[in-house]
């Protein structure tokens, strides 16, 4: 009786064991089970405007230049909605893409499904991925949900009729009081995922209640462990990867690069928000960085109508920031310098390679060969230098790999000489030089000498010249220098 007891114990002991280093196994996986997919941080997105991306604007248009975006260094190719567009209420003459009729047909503007899928394989055998623009807000007013689903899919007003928000007149507001709409939803967007894309932008997604995205991305990332999900929006609440997105969109850094390159804002403004921005959102939220994109080129202009001589600036800090995932809009890789049409046919027809390709060639491959650069927990902290006024002056370090920013945008413009912002439209998306009195006075400055002691050697990503020791760098207003080690 007594050995059965002393057994029974050591049993005891062997199973207490053998919980604890399950449990040790456990809290191990956890920790080093990333917050992302593994291929996504330190990935280039490029947000494709099919319509406009080639003389023809069809599938086949951009598929015969997806080994160039390889080549300039993409690693996800955005498509903006390339849906089956409505004819109800239609703007322009061809109409918006997020005025949808069916979301699991292709628009025949574009070419044929069989063209859309055999874009996607050839995108994934150049070891690129494909994300679509998903437009969950609202569709068209003719889309087939109107006469195959029940009135309540729809908001209504006192009357019955189904409304829509802003100036979106082409568009009806979804009703997501109905939670036929959530599975209605979640049905549409996996239709696409059977055909091998690989996520989804989310336009608008913050428009679109919180409750929703809650209750079918945790099902969705774990049944496609690989997709990579994108949020139009900046909403702390959409920022667990395991539970609703990757990415959230950088607005008021946005914005505050318009402000900066143009005077309005400073330096010392960029350092408030990097602390900010670092507190409102979890170190593991990836942060989509941009210059310019579909919105903000066709309707408050080119990055160089908002940033001037400092737009180049402006972009070595969406790729070298904290938590960044930089984008490339259709367009800025050769320099594009004019709005593109938004409900018309307005192709780019010379794709030929400049200055600015090389640019954002080298922009690319600063992100994909410096884990210090990576977005999420795995990048560097922002470590600040010392600089003369106007220069933003940073590092970032990974386990030996180090990366030194400088960027110089001038002394800002006096108070007295700026045009009075109200605090309501300092976040807006039009032009800060609409708001500024003398844009860009800033760029008039004198250069600045940044003198920086080096611990060991480093090589500039642009030039590729080669720095050790006590060096002093000379820049005027616009230009910017990266070194790595």
């Amino acid at each position: 009786m007594i050995k059965e007891t002393n057994n029974n114990i050591n049993m005891k002991k062997i199973l207490i064991a053998f919980a604890a280093l399950a449990l040790l196994f456990s809290c191990k996986e956890k920790e080093t089970t990333p917050a992302h997919p593994d291929w996504t941080y330190n990935t280039v997105v490029y947000e494709v405007n099919i319509r406009q991306f080639s003389p023809e604007g069809t599938f086949k248009g951009v598929e015969e230049q997806l080994p160039r975006l390889k080549v300039l260094g993409v690693d996800i190719v955005w498509l903006m909605p390339m849906y089956e567009i409505g004819t109800e209420g239609r703007k322009g003459t061809l109409g918006s893409y997020y005025a949808i009729s069916d979301y699991k047909k292709v628009n025949p503007e574009f070419g044929t499904m069989e063209d859309f899928e055999h874009l996607v394989k050839t995108a994934h055998m150049l070891d690129m991925k494909v994300i679509l623009d998903w437009v969950a807000n609202q569709t068209a007013p003719d889309h087939v949900w109107m006469t195959e689903k029940p009135a309540d899919f729809y908001e209504r007003d006192k009357d019955g009729n189904a409304i829509w928000e802003y100036d979106w007149t082409d568009t009806r507001s979804l009703n997501y009081e109905n939670k036929d709409v959530w599975a209605a939803q979640d049905d549409a967007m996996r239709f696409w995922l059977e055909k091998g894309v690989d996520g989804f932008r989310c336009d608008a997604a913050g428009e679109v209640p919180a409750k929703f995205w809650k209750a079918i991305l945790p099902k969705m990332n774990q049944d496609y462990p690989e997709i990579y999900l994108l949020a139009e929006a900046e909403r702390d609440n959409l920022a667990d990867s395991r539970k609703t997105f990757d990415a959230n969109y950088a607005w008021e850094l946005h914005h505050l690069l318009n402000g900066l390159a143009q005077g309005a804002k400073t330096v010392q403004d960029l350092k408030d928000y990097i602390a900010r921005d670092a507190k409102r959102f979890p170190k593991e939220a990836f942060r989509l960085t941009f210059t310019s994109n579909h919105d903000e080129n066709s309707w408050a202009g080119t990055e160089f109508e908002r940033e001037g001589a400092a737009a180049n600036a402006c972009a070595v800090l969406c790729f070298t920031l904290p938590g960044s995932q930089p984008l490339i809009y259709t367009g800025q890789e050769i320099g594009l310098d004019r709005r593109l049409e938004f409900f018309e046919k307005d192709p780019i027809e010379d794709w030929s390679v400049n200055e600015y390709t090389l640019f954002w060639h080298k922009l690319a491959q600063l992100k994909h060969n410096n884990p210090a650069l990576d977005a999420g927990e795995r990048g560097g902290a922002i470590k600040y230098l010392d600089a003369p006024e106007g220069v933003m002056a940073f590092s970032r370090e990974v386990e030996g790999n180090k990366v030194i920013v400088l960027a110089n945008f001038g002394i800002p413009v006096p108070a007295d000489e700026a045009a009075e912002v109200k605090a309501e439209d300092a976040n807006d998306n039009r032009p800060q030089g609409e708001k500024a009195a003398q844009p860009f006075k800033n760029l008039e400055a004198d250069a600045a000498d940044v003198v920086l002691e080096l611990d060991g050697e480093y090589t500039e990503a642009f030039t590729d010249e080669v720095y050790s020791g006590p060096a002093t760098f000379t820049l005027k207003p616009g230009e910017y220098i990266v070194l790595t080690k």
